[in-house]
């Protein structure tokens, strides 16, 4: 659920509320956040006083108790000195020019894709300097972060790359050229201005990479390879989608089944 609007609300004696709501692209359907400064002790440690909705299935939840470790690590992370970029990686393509499960190690895809989709990134304050990234691109930026600071070891499934950018055949889905444009001139930002001395867009970047690793450790694939490639075929006109053939098309319209939950918003 993309967040589409943001209400902040005071009243003169100091007390506070918040008002989100974020929207399901996928099937149209909206989500509504509240928050209250009454007996909000921390944002990020249990802060729900309640929690009303359909069942979503497995989600990663850093606001959690039992989170706490997980957070003191990404912490730890974040203070740590940035890493020597690898010189040379040498990556070796199988023979089939498809993107297929057997290419991709899930753990770490599936990992990536929890971080970027799953994850409130303003839960981590140090990565909101990357102003502007959404979800999506976020996606395309871990994976180039991984390309940059990775170990030799996490290249032994080049084909996951691929979900940064697509391909220009269309395989796994159609070049995203907004992404491909906004990537690039991050990157462009962090390198200028880590000439002048500021080097603060490059090591957020690479905080990326290392979150992913973090969280790769517990977790566990359980979603369908196929279901993320038809996902972002289906939204790839939304990116600016591009192949030799031409420019993405939108689908046509769908209806939508609302099964008595809620109506559509179109």
């Amino acid at each position: 659920y993309q967040l589409y609007t943001h209400n902040f609300i005071l009243s003169d004696e100091g007390s506070w509320s918040v008002v989100q709501q974020g929207m399901n692209p996928k099937d149209k359907t909206a989500r509504r956040y509240h928050w209250h400064s009454e007996n909000l002790k921390s944002f990020v440690d249990e802060p729900h006083t309640g929690i009303c909705g359909k069942n979503q299935g497995i989600i990663l939840d850093l606001t959690a108790k039992s989170a706490e470790e997980n957070r003191n690590g990404i912490l730890e992370i974040s203070h740590k000195a940035p890493e020597k970029i690898m010189k040379e990686v040498s990556l070796i393509l199988p023979s089939h020019h498809d993107v297929q499960a057997s290419d991709v190690n899930l753990k770490r895809l599936g990992a990536m894709l929890a971080m970027t989709r799953e994850m409130q990134p303003e839960n981590f304050e140090d990565l909101l300097m990357l102003k502007g990234v959404g979800p999506r691109t976020m996606q395309s930026l871990a994976l180039v972060s991984e390309v940059i600071h990775g170990a030799p070891s996490r290249f032994q499934d080049p084909a996951r790359f691929s979900f940064a950018h697509g391909g220009k055949d269309g395989h796994p889905f159609p070049v995203p050229t907004k992404i491909y444009d906004e990537t690039l001139e991050i990157l462009r930002l962090g390198i200028e201005k880590s000439k002048l001395g500021n080097s603060d867009k490059l090591q957020a970047i690479q905080k990326l990479h290392e979150i992913n690793v973090k969280l790769e450790e517990n977790f566990t694939p359980n979603f369908d390879i196929q279901e993320v490639i038809e996902d972002e075929r289906k939204n790839s006109w939304r990116f600016g989608g591009k192949t030799v053939s031409g420019d993405s098309k939108p689908p046509e319209k769908e209806r939508l089944d609302n099964g008595g939950i809620q109506l559509s918003l179109f």
